[in-house]
């Protein structure tokens, strides 16, 4: 429920730049104004990607209901060596190489209940914006072009290193030796073309852009040359959330006036990444908890600190959140509907107190202990109040169990394991069938599975099935 009266008030974050909790006044009264660094879409999501997602998405719905206007940016890099290094070992295209895995980041946004962004901008559709940045860094001085590329100049920016703390003398960009570039800790804004990979023209020549300059020139287009917050990974804030300050600022822009960074998500107190091998895909993990359990676990510990994973802790947490589920459930059904009611003070003492979700947390369930025992004294009002204010602060944490998103997802999901129970029974049958080469019950259990709608292709991998594109048939001979 929307406290319709209140604004930022009491909300404070954490600012990187500052190393401090400050106060949040935004650029614009009554309106917040939000940038998030997005995937590059190289290859298939899993659960460190979208950990900043759901941290962020708690932000934003926050904000959302303290009566806030948001605007949420969240770019999308979709040109980058890594991304044409695996197009081309693939031997595929690489804008539909990035094109493939810029669905498969959306779906699993959608699938954990991330809100959509105001504007998902493109790297490559943002090319103009780019350039003219890149021009205006080269005519006030801080730029320059070399070997075909054209790179910032690190020593004309004074307060380079402010948000990471990063001296000047032990810069290391981690571009590798350039032919091109005057000072080694100097970093690229524009890739000179190369054979076989995509190219844009420019006033100094074909090329591409570099990673640190397409956030710059997309921020500015959505939200202006100053807005309230820029966030993103811990991993970001040197060399890229570092060198988008440099470039913002030496080009006139005010930038982000607050710097988030959220913590990772570490296996075995490493990142997980896919260079170590020790990374969880969405859908693996989706299919030993339900999308809304997933949430609850990505979004249960503080924004910024580092998410320990674990199997023992990912079923904790499912856990926590059936035992909401069940409470909101019991109400539903021994009291009646339960309408979204309002969060509680502390709740929102909580959040204000640079999302404290772990705190926010604790009064969620604190509620539901009090709720139960309401509902066993047959106190259904004092039930039905924890119930719709526990709905309330779920909601603004994305995870609101009676939400209709959850229990139809919830029903599909249910519906759909049961379905894969039952065709692998039939299938170990049907194999049995064949190794004792009884081919007449074989065909039969295949037939019976047709007539249900379930197509049963033979692979070298064994039996695969899926759901046909028809309407099951009842004639079919069993």
């Amino acid at each position: 429920m929307t406290d319709s009266g209140a604004r930022a008030e009491g909300l404070r974050l954490h600012d990187t730049m500052t190393g401090a909790v400050r106060d949040f006044v935004p650029v614009r009264p009554g309106q917040a104004s939000i940038y998030l660094c997005g995937a590059t879409v190289q290859g298939l999501p899993h659960i460190g990607h979208v950990r900043s997602g759901v941290a962020f998405d708690v932000l934003r719905r926050w904000l959302l209901a303290k009566g806030y206007d948001v605007a949420f940016i969240r770019n999308v890099t979709d040109i980058d060596d890594k991304i044409l290094t695996k197009a081309a070992d693939a031997g595929r295209p690489w804008w539909e190489w990035a094109a493939t895995h810029e669905r498969a980041f959306t779906a699993a946004y959608d699938a954990l209940g991330v809100l959509p962004p105001s504007a998902e901008p493109r790297a490559t559709g943002h090319i103009t914006a780019i350039v003219e940045l890149i021009e205006r860094l080269i005519d006030t001085g801080h730029a320059y072009t070399g070997a075909g590329d054209v790179y910032f100049d690190v020593l004309s920016y004074p307060e380079y290193g402010a948000l990471s703390g990063h001296r000047v003398d032990d810069v290391h960009q981690g571009e590798g030796v350039a032919t091109g570039k005057r000072d080694q800790r100097d970093f690229t804004l524009w890739k000179g073309a190369k054979p076989g990979e995509p190219s844009w023209p420019t006033p100094w020549g074909r090329g591409r852009p570099g990673w640190h300059s397409e956030c710059v020139a997309m921020a500015h287009e959505y939200l202006g040359s100053s807005f309230d917050i820029h966030c993103g990974g811990m991993d970001l804030v040197f060399p890229h959330h570092e060198n988008e300050i440099a470039q913002a600022v030496a080009a006139g822009d005010g930038f982000a006036r607050y710097w988030l960074h959220n913590g990772w998500v570490t296996m075995g107190g490493e990142k997980m990444s896919k260079s170590l091998g020790n990374v969880l895909s969405i859908p693996a993990v989706l299919a030993r908890v339900r999308p809304a359990e997933l949430r609850y676990y990505l979004g249960s510990a503080h924004y910024r600190s580092m998410l320990e994973f674990t199997e023992v802790a990912l079923q904790d947490a499912a856990r926590a959140y059936s035992g909401l589920e069940d409470f909101l459930h019991r109400v539903r059904t021994r009291v009646g509907a339960v309408p979204v009611g309002q969060w509680t003070p502390r709740f929102a003492a909580a959040l204000d107190d640079d999302l404290s979700v772990p705190m926010a947390l604790a009064e969620v369930h604190a509620a539901r202990a009090d709720g139960n025992r309401a509902l066993d004294a047959g106190d259904h009002d004092g039930a039905m109040a924890q119930a719709g204010a526990i709905r309330a602060m779920m909601g603004i944490l994305g995870c609101d169990p009676l939400d209709e998103r959850w229990e139809l997802r919830d029903e599909t999901v249910a519906a759909m394991s049961a379905l894969d129970h039952l065709v692998n029974w039939a299938l170990e049958d049907r194999a049995q069938a064949r190794d004792r080469r009884d081919w007449a019950a074989a065909d039969q259990i295949r037939n019976r599975l047709a007539a249900a709608g379930v197509e049963v292709t033979d692979t070298a991998d064994g039996p695969q099935w899926e759901l046909g594109s028809g309407v099951p048939n009842a004639e079919v001979v069993s």
